[in-house]
């Protein structure tokens, strides 16, 4: 069921996510801000599992899962600007800004999509909660937004890879890895792979 919060929460994802991007191309944000906004935010996160923090406890209030606020608290931004900080190392500045284009516009809108029109099981994952529906129109918007960065082939075979990789779930150790982590790694490796070898 797509709650008013849950709708906020990929609004709000999806902002961060064209932000992030924007300050990357100008070179605002680097990496090594991003591996400090990563620390901080995971000091905030212990922090506010015992006390309420000015402007983080707030955004907890608006944006995060019940279940998450209690384990892990802010812990989808904090594997968001994880995930950036991998592809912004590993990959060419281009392929690395279509893929946290491919986690912003991709994530959130196959959440929302599939959440508001789904009806058809995921072909990918019978099991899996996000529908065929939002699967395919995440694919078809994070390619949209791929594409400003790298051709249209890698643009939106990358998007569409990453989409049945977060469907998929992929595990390690008995724990699902972050939707966050996998859909800008898979992107941009998918992306990478079709530049040299195709």
């Amino acid at each position: 069921m797509l709650t008013q919060r849950e709708i906020y929460r990929q609004i709000f994802h999806l902002g961060v996510g064209i932000g992030t991007a924007l300050l990357f191309y100008f070179d605002i944000l680097t990496a090594w801000i991003v591996f400090l906004m990563v620390m901080v935010g995971l000091l905030a996160s212990i922090l506010s599992k015992r006390t309420r923090l000015p402007f983080f406890s707030y955004f907890l209030d608006k944006f995060e899962r019940d279940e998450q606020r209690r384990t892990f608290p802010g812990k989808g931004m904090i594997f968001f600007f994880i995930g950036v900080l991998l592809v912004m190392k590993l990959f060419e500045k281009d392929i690395a800004l279509a893929a946290v284009m491919v986690l912003s516009l991709g994530d959130s809108v196959s959440h929302v999509f599939g959440a508001k029109f789904g009806q058809i099981k995921n072909i990918f994952n019978g099991k899996s909660r996000k529908l065929l529906e939002g699967t395919i129109a995440g694919a078809l918007a994070g390619g949209i937004g791929a594409v400003l960065f790298v051709p249209f082939p890698e643009a939106f075979l990358g998007s569409l890879g990453a989409m049945i990789a977060e469907v998929l779930k992929i595990d390690l150790n008995d724990r699902t890895l972050d939707d966050n982590l996998v859909v800008p790694l898979v992107a941009g490796t998918i992306m990478l792979l079709l530049r040299k070898y195709v």
